[in-house]
Protein backbone atom coordinates (compact mmCIF):
# COMPACT_ATOMS: atom_id res chain seq x y z
CA UNK A 1 0.00 0.00 0.00
CA UNK A 2 0.72 3.68 -0.49
CA UNK A 3 1.70 5.95 2.20
CA UNK A 4 -1.92 7.62 2.32
CA UNK A 5 -2.71 3.60 2.37
CA UNK A 6 -0.92 3.00 5.28
CA UNK A 7 -2.45 6.42 7.28
CA UNK A 8 -5.88 5.03 6.20
CA UNK A 9 -5.04 1.50 7.69
CA UNK A 10 -4.05 2.56 11.03
CA UNK A 11 -6.79 5.13 11.02
CA UNK A 12 -9.13 2.49 10.27
CA UNK A 13 -7.18 0.33 13.27
CA UNK A 14 -8.14 3.06 15.87
CA UNK A 15 -11.63 2.61 14.80
CA UNK A 16 -11.62 -1.14 15.07
CA UNK A 17 -11.56 -1.70 11.73
CA UNK A 18 -9.70 -3.42 9.10
CA UNK A 19 -8.84 -2.13 5.44
CA UNK A 20 -9.62 -3.75 2.49
CA UNK A 21 -8.07 -2.20 -1.20
CA UNK A 22 -9.26 -3.78 -4.39
CA UNK A 23 -5.88 -4.56 -6.79
CA UNK A 24 -8.20 -6.66 -9.50
CA UNK A 25 -7.62 -4.81 -12.82
CA UNK A 26 -10.66 -5.12 -15.32
CA UNK A 27 -12.68 -3.06 -17.21
CA UNK A 28 -15.67 -1.58 -15.42
CA UNK A 29 -13.95 -3.39 -12.00
CA UNK A 30 -13.36 -2.20 -8.33
CA UNK A 31 -9.74 -1.34 -8.69
CA UNK A 32 -8.11 1.17 -6.31
CA UNK A 33 -11.61 0.87 -4.38
CA UNK A 34 -12.11 0.57 -0.87
CA UNK A 35 -13.88 -1.09 2.18
CA UNK A 36 -14.07 -1.88 6.03
CA UNK A 37 -14.50 -4.39 8.06
CA UNK A 38 -15.32 -4.53 11.85
CA UNK A 39 -12.16 -6.24 13.12
CA UNK A 40 -13.31 -8.76 15.59
CA UNK A 41 -15.91 -10.15 13.96
CA UNK A 42 -15.30 -9.44 9.69
CA UNK A 43 -18.29 -7.63 9.59
CA UNK A 44 -18.74 -5.46 6.59
CA UNK A 45 -19.15 -1.92 7.59
CA UNK A 46 -18.19 0.10 4.43
CA UNK A 47 -18.28 0.01 1.08
CA UNK A 48 -18.74 -3.27 -0.32
CA UNK A 49 -20.96 -3.48 -3.59
CA UNK A 50 -22.60 -6.72 -5.63
CA UNK A 51 -19.55 -6.30 -7.88
CA UNK A 52 -17.14 -5.43 -5.65
CA UNK A 53 -15.19 -2.48 -3.13
CA UNK A 54 -16.87 0.73 -3.96
CA UNK A 55 -15.79 3.04 -1.40
CA UNK A 56 -13.08 5.96 -2.58
CA UNK A 57 -10.32 6.76 0.07
CA UNK A 58 -12.09 10.22 0.47
CA UNK A 59 -15.07 8.39 1.81
CA UNK A 60 -13.65 6.05 4.35
CA UNK A 61 -11.83 8.74 5.61
CA UNK A 62 -14.44 11.07 6.02
CA UNK A 63 -16.29 7.92 7.79
CA UNK A 64 -13.39 7.07 10.41
CA UNK A 65 -13.43 10.86 10.90
CA UNK A 66 -17.06 11.42 11.94
CA UNK A 67 -19.49 9.65 13.97
CA UNK A 68 -20.38 7.40 11.87
CA UNK A 69 -18.23 4.86 13.00
CA UNK A 70 -18.84 5.26 16.78
CA UNK A 71 -22.80 4.74 15.58
CA UNK A 72 -21.87 1.48 13.77
CA UNK A 73 -20.06 -0.07 16.71
CA UNK A 74 -22.99 0.17 19.04
CA UNK A 75 -25.38 -0.93 16.31
CA UNK A 76 -23.09 -4.18 16.09
CA UNK A 77 -22.45 -4.54 20.08
CA UNK A 78 -18.84 -4.96 19.35
CA UNK A 79 -17.51 -2.00 22.10
CA UNK A 80 -17.37 -4.66 24.76
CA UNK A 81 -18.25 -4.37 28.18
CA UNK A 82 -17.13 -0.80 29.55
CA UNK A 83 -13.87 -0.86 31.46
CA UNK A 84 -13.08 2.65 33.55
CA UNK A 85 -9.90 3.84 32.03
CA UNK A 86 -7.56 5.44 34.50
CA UNK A 87 -7.95 9.13 35.46
CA UNK A 88 -5.46 10.34 33.04
CA UNK A 89 -7.27 8.63 29.67
CA UNK A 90 -10.63 10.07 30.34
CA UNK A 91 -9.68 13.40 30.58
CA UNK A 92 -7.34 13.31 27.56
CA UNK A 93 -10.42 11.93 25.43
CA UNK A 94 -12.91 14.77 27.09
CA UNK A 95 -10.01 16.64 25.81
CA UNK A 96 -10.14 15.46 21.84
CA UNK A 97 -11.40 17.97 19.79
CA UNK A 98 -14.79 17.76 18.07
CA UNK A 99 -15.34 17.13 14.69
CA UNK A 100 -15.37 20.46 11.99
CA UNK A 101 -18.06 21.99 11.47
CA UNK A 102 -19.87 22.14 8.19
CA UNK A 103 -18.67 24.72 5.94
CA UNK A 104 -20.43 25.72 2.41
CA UNK A 105 -17.94 27.72 0.49
CA UNK A 106 -17.51 27.97 -3.37
CA UNK A 107 -14.55 25.13 -5.19
CA UNK A 108 -11.33 25.80 -5.09
CA UNK A 109 -8.48 24.24 -7.88
CA UNK A 110 -6.96 22.44 -4.74
CA UNK A 111 -10.37 21.16 -4.25
CA UNK A 112 -10.35 19.22 -7.93
CA UNK A 113 -8.88 15.76 -7.12
CA UNK A 114 -11.56 15.45 -4.10
CA UNK A 115 -14.29 16.51 -6.59
CA UNK A 116 -13.23 13.65 -9.73
CA UNK A 117 -13.62 11.50 -6.66
CA UNK A 118 -17.30 12.29 -5.62
CA UNK A 119 -18.47 12.81 -9.90
CA UNK A 120 -17.24 9.66 -10.32
CA UNK A 121 -19.02 8.06 -7.94
CA UNK A 122 -22.41 9.02 -9.87
CA UNK A 123 -20.91 7.40 -12.74
CA UNK A 124 -19.16 9.76 -14.81
CA UNK A 125 -15.56 9.57 -16.36
CA UNK A 126 -13.47 12.82 -14.86
CA UNK A 127 -10.08 13.81 -13.87
CA UNK A 128 -9.05 16.18 -11.73
CA UNK A 129 -7.56 18.05 -14.95
CA UNK A 130 -10.86 18.04 -16.39
CA UNK A 131 -12.49 19.42 -12.93
CA UNK A 132 -9.71 22.02 -12.30
CA UNK A 133 -10.57 23.59 -16.15
CA UNK A 134 -14.59 23.59 -15.52
CA UNK A 135 -14.40 25.10 -11.84
CA UNK A 136 -12.18 27.78 -14.03
CA UNK A 137 -15.58 28.32 -16.74
CA UNK A 138 -17.96 28.20 -14.07
CA UNK A 139 -16.15 30.80 -12.16
CA UNK A 140 -15.92 33.05 -14.81
CA UNK A 141 -19.79 32.77 -15.72
CA UNK A 142 -20.09 33.74 -11.99
CA UNK A 143 -22.00 30.53 -10.73
CA UNK A 144 -19.12 29.10 -8.91
CA UNK A 145 -19.52 25.11 -8.16
CA UNK A 146 -20.05 24.91 -4.13
CA UNK A 147 -18.91 22.59 -2.05
CA UNK A 148 -19.26 20.97 1.24
CA UNK A 149 -16.38 21.02 3.39
CA UNK A 150 -15.91 19.55 6.90
CA UNK A 151 -12.45 17.96 7.25
CA UNK A 152 -12.32 17.89 3.52
CA UNK A 153 -14.56 18.01 0.57
CA UNK A 154 -17.56 15.45 1.08
CA UNK A 155 -20.18 17.14 -1.12
CA UNK A 156 -20.74 19.17 -4.06
CA UNK A 157 -23.49 21.12 -6.03
CA UNK A 158 -23.55 23.22 -9.39
CA UNK A 159 -26.01 25.62 -10.44
CA UNK A 160 -26.75 27.83 -13.20
CA UNK A 161 -29.43 31.31 -14.41
CA UNK A 162 -31.01 30.47 -17.19
CA UNK A 163 -33.11 33.50 -19.31
CA UNK A 164 -35.83 32.34 -21.02
CA UNK A 165 -38.83 33.96 -23.22
CA UNK A 166 -41.90 32.52 -21.37
CA UNK A 167 -41.10 33.77 -17.83
CA UNK A 168 -40.97 37.29 -16.33
CA UNK A 169 -37.64 35.97 -14.25
CA UNK A 170 -34.59 33.70 -14.66
CA UNK A 171 -35.03 30.23 -14.07
CA UNK A 172 -32.56 28.90 -11.50
CA UNK A 173 -31.22 24.61 -12.11
CA UNK A 174 -29.13 22.89 -9.89
CA UNK A 175 -27.12 21.45 -12.74
CA UNK A 176 -25.78 18.23 -10.21
CA UNK A 177 -25.14 17.22 -6.57
CA UNK A 178 -23.18 14.79 -4.82
CA UNK A 179 -22.54 13.64 -1.32
CA UNK A 180 -19.65 11.23 -0.55
CA UNK A 181 -21.30 8.12 0.46
CA UNK A 182 -20.10 7.88 4.15
CA UNK A 183 -21.46 10.99 4.79
CA UNK A 184 -25.03 11.15 3.54
CA UNK A 185 -27.86 11.84 6.16
CA UNK A 186 -26.62 14.62 7.62
CA UNK A 187 -28.00 17.41 6.64
CA UNK A 188 -25.14 18.14 3.98
CA UNK A 189 -27.54 17.49 0.73
CA UNK A 190 -30.22 20.12 2.13
CA UNK A 191 -27.28 22.60 3.01
CA UNK A 192 -25.88 22.75 -0.84
CA UNK A 193 -29.19 23.20 -2.21
CA UNK A 194 -30.09 25.74 0.31
CA UNK A 195 -26.92 28.03 -0.39
CA UNK A 196 -27.76 27.50 -4.20
CA UNK A 197 -31.22 28.56 -3.45
CA UNK A 198 -30.06 31.86 -1.87
CA UNK A 199 -27.55 32.69 -4.87
CA UNK A 200 -30.21 31.95 -7.45
CA UNK A 201 -32.79 34.16 -5.44
CA UNK A 202 -29.77 37.03 -5.24
CA UNK A 203 -29.81 36.43 -9.09
CA UNK A 204 -33.27 37.61 -9.27
CA UNK A 205 -34.51 33.69 -10.06
CA UNK A 206 -38.19 33.36 -9.57
CA UNK A 207 -38.12 29.20 -9.83
CA UNK A 208 -35.52 26.59 -8.82
CA UNK A 209 -35.25 23.16 -10.65
CA UNK A 210 -33.28 20.36 -10.50
CA UNK A 211 -32.26 17.60 -13.14
CA UNK A 212 -32.13 14.27 -11.69
CA UNK A 213 -31.34 11.25 -13.93
CA UNK A 214 -34.44 8.72 -13.48
CA UNK A 215 -32.70 5.72 -12.06
CA UNK A 216 -31.36 7.85 -8.83
CA UNK A 217 -34.77 7.06 -6.85
CA UNK A 218 -33.24 8.61 -3.42
CA UNK A 219 -32.37 11.43 -4.93
CA UNK A 220 -35.89 11.98 -6.05
CA UNK A 221 -37.27 11.16 -2.66
CA UNK A 222 -34.59 13.91 -1.15
CA UNK A 223 -35.69 16.85 -3.52
CA UNK A 224 -39.44 15.99 -2.64
CA UNK A 225 -38.75 16.13 1.24
CA UNK A 226 -37.11 19.72 0.53
CA UNK A 227 -40.28 20.75 -1.47
CA UNK A 228 -39.49 20.04 -4.71
CA UNK A 229 -42.42 18.71 -7.03
CA UNK A 230 -42.14 16.72 -10.60
CA UNK A 231 -43.59 19.07 -12.96
CA UNK A 232 -42.25 17.82 -16.38
CA UNK A 233 -39.91 15.45 -18.13
CA UNK A 234 -36.61 15.93 -19.50
CA UNK A 235 -35.82 14.28 -22.77
CA UNK A 236 -32.07 13.95 -23.81
CA UNK A 237 -29.94 13.61 -27.01
CA UNK A 238 -26.19 13.51 -27.56
CA UNK A 239 -24.75 15.30 -30.29
CA UNK A 240 -22.47 13.63 -32.81
CA UNK A 241 -19.25 14.81 -32.90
Amino acid sequence: MSEADDALREMAANRGCRLRKSRRRKPGGDFGRYGLVDAKTGTEVLGFGKKGLTATAGEIEAFLRGDSSASWKSSLGVAGPKKRAPKEKRSRARAEPRPQELIIREARPRDAEAIAELVAALGYEVTAADIKRRLASLGKSETPALVADRNGVVGCLTWHVTMVIHRPRPVGRITMMVVAEAARGGGIGAALVGEAEARLKAAGCGLIEVTSNVKRLRAHAFYERLGFERTSYRFARTLQE
